[in-house]
């Protein structure tokens, strides 16, 4: 399956159905009276987190999405159907931005959330709903509520708990190949990894997810090489790993130009918490490593790690000090989650308390100012819902 973790993709809801101006005529009943239902109500469009999909390549192909328009009401106050929800599948990790790409609409990061992303039409009613005291014979209804639509974007950022890094050739492949089950391309050229892999580490009874990026190189910033278009991937991680080739000569220029690009990219991503280690130690004579161990600590504050992933030196120390800073950081995220669900129902009363998992995390206004098109009515009646509003739904 091919890797994909961009998309812009066009979404509508469905318009409502409108209501029908209709009369009883039956031969013993003098005054009939009106009889015409109402429209049904137009599908919304929903973005789901499923937990079997990786990529977004199906989007690549299909980009057009339309929930089911509501249908017209009939006579003998028939109301129509409403029109069917359409649902986006999208794999954890997926962010949901409107079409200037900047401003977030949604992150997806637990399987089974839901967001609303855009309101199908409300039906029009029908000539049943008129009939008053003073007018016994209306002969006119409502029209549906029109749908709207938007275009969004997708942006996939993969959920692991490592992210390795450094120059193309610095051995990260061969690194994760060792420590999980993943098996990426190996070879001697630069630029083997052309997408990121995943690989679940199983350390001490323990595992966590690593994520091995392409490697980077000077002026990745600007697009040299592959760019720095993956680094999104390793934004979620609770620990870099950074490892170096030992075999080059000039090791803190290699580690300078990964720092460099880091930084370039996005400051939070240069302050995330980093462990050195210089790899393909194997093939280094003792002396060399010492000295380049030095050069290392002096530049970056740290003492870096020894490591071999062909001959496995210092693979269990690193895999130790990774899984260390990653459940300290599981550990903080738990008691920030917890903190939060407690707020959530203090604040809302008892009669909220015991239905956590059935609660609205967040609305967000929704207003398509720019490249989006409401098709709302001005005119429209005052019992019409609100504009589009973005709703996280935890279920």
């Amino acid at each position: 399956m091919k890797f994909q973790d961009t998309a812009r993709v066009y979404i509508t809801s469905g318009a409502g159905g409108n209501g029908c101006v209709a009369f009883r005529r039956e031969k013993f009943v003098a005054y009939g009276g009106p009889n015409g239902g109402d429209g049904g109500k137009g599908g919304y469009v929903w973005a789901k987190c499923v937990a079997n999909l990786n990529t977004l390549i199906d989007y690549k192909f299909q980009q057009h999405f339309k929930a089911q328009r509501g249908e017209h009401g009939m006579g003998s106050n028939c109301h129509g159907k409403d029109g069917k929800d359409k649902t986006l599948m999208l794999p954890i990790g997926t962010q949901i931005y409107a079409d200037d790409n900047e401003t977030l609409l949604a992150d997806l990061t637990v399987v089974g959330q839901r967001v609303l992303l855009l309101r199908g039409g409300n039906g029009g009613w029908g000539n049943t709903r008129f009939k008053s005291s003073t007018n016994q014979a209306p002969d006119h209804a409502n029209p549906g509520q029109p749908a709207q639509e938007a275009y969004i974007r997708l942006r996939l950022k993969l959920i692991a708990d490592c992210g390795i890094i450094g120059l193309p050739n610095a051995g990260k492949s061969t690194f994760l190949s060792v420590v999980s089950n993943a098996k990426p391309k190996i070879a001697s050229y630069p630029f083997t990894t052309l997408y990121p892999n995943l690989g679940v580490a199983n350390f001490d009874e323990d595992g966590f997810v690593l994520a091995d990026i392409p490697g980077l190189i000077e002026g990745a910033g600007s697009g040299k090489g592959l760019g720095d278009r993956f680094l999104g991937h390793v934004e979620r991680t609770s620990v870099l790993l950074h490892l170096i080739d030992g075999t080059d000569d000039d090791v803190v220029k290699n580690y300078e130009t990964i720092r460099n690009e880091l930084e370039i990219y996005s400051p939070e991503l240069a302050d995330k918490q980093e462990i050195i280690a210089i790899n393909k130690c194997d093939a280094v004579p003792d002396e060399d490593i010492s000295d380049k161990v030095k050069q290392i600590e002096t530049i970056s504050g740290q003492k870096p790690f020894i490591l071999s992933g062909v001959s496995g030196l210092g693979l269990r120390d690193v895999m130790r000090a990774l899984k260390k800073i990653i459940t300290a950081h599981k550990t903080q995220e738990l008691m920030a989650s917890g903190q939060m669900i407690d707020d959530f129902i203090s604040n809302q009363g008892e009669e909220k308390q015991g239905i956590v998992s059935d609660y609205t995390i967040d609305k967000l206004d929704y207003l398509y100012q720019n490249n989006v098109h409401n098709n709302n009515n001005d005119d429209d009646d005052d019992d019409w819902e609100d504009d589009t509003l973005c709703e996280y739904v935890q279920e």
